[in-house]
């Protein structure tokens, strides 16, 4: 085996030229890698005048210099483009957007926050979501301001995700 399984890192080996060659490649490869945070992306084309230590997220379609590097990390270095190939799971910060990206089934996601409920000082404040309410109707005493109250309390439930439609 000559590299790590999941990030293709460089092994070294015994008797081995150049073997700082071969450190300095993985340290760059994880410089990209660890605690991600990146310009921009996924884009297309690297831009113009990459400064030394931006990185960037590729998309599907990659041209230019990225074109053989579909979804990679994108490192500038002093040597030029560095690519990292995504694994399931691995996440960047995008500074543009403020925005975290996950690499799931494939793609880059941005934005999405996954999990199954939402935990604030050891309380569930958020599950998953609840079946339909249905709006208040009929009844022989009908009280508009309580049933209007309902509704918009309904319609925020529902904007929000937390109830269906």
């Amino acid at each position: 085996m000559t590299a790590s399984a999941r990030l293709a890192l460089p092994f070294l080996s015994a008797g081995q030229a150049q073997k700082e060659f071969y450190h300095n490649e993985a340290l760059q490869s994880l410089d990209i890698i660890v605690a991600a945070a990146v310009e921009d992306g996924p884009i297309d084309a690297p831009p113009a005048s990459p400064v030394v230590g931006a990185c960037y997220l590729i998309s599907s379609t990659p041209t230019d210099a990225w074109a053989a590097n579909p979804l990679a990390l994108a490192g500038y270095s002093s040597g030029g483009w560095r690519f990292v190939a995504p694994t399931e799971g691995l996440t960047a910060y995008v500074k543009s957007q403020g925005l975290r990206a996950c690499f799931r089934a494939g793609a880059w996601e941005l934005g999405l926050l996954r999990g199954s409920s939402v935990v604030i000082g050891d309380q569930q404040v958020v599950g998953g979501r609840a079946a339909a309410i249905p709006s208040a109707t009929g009844g022989t005493v009908v009280d508009t301001e309580a049933r209007a109250a309902i509704d918009l309390v309904l319609g925020a439930l529902r904007q929000h995700g937390l109830i269906e439609s």
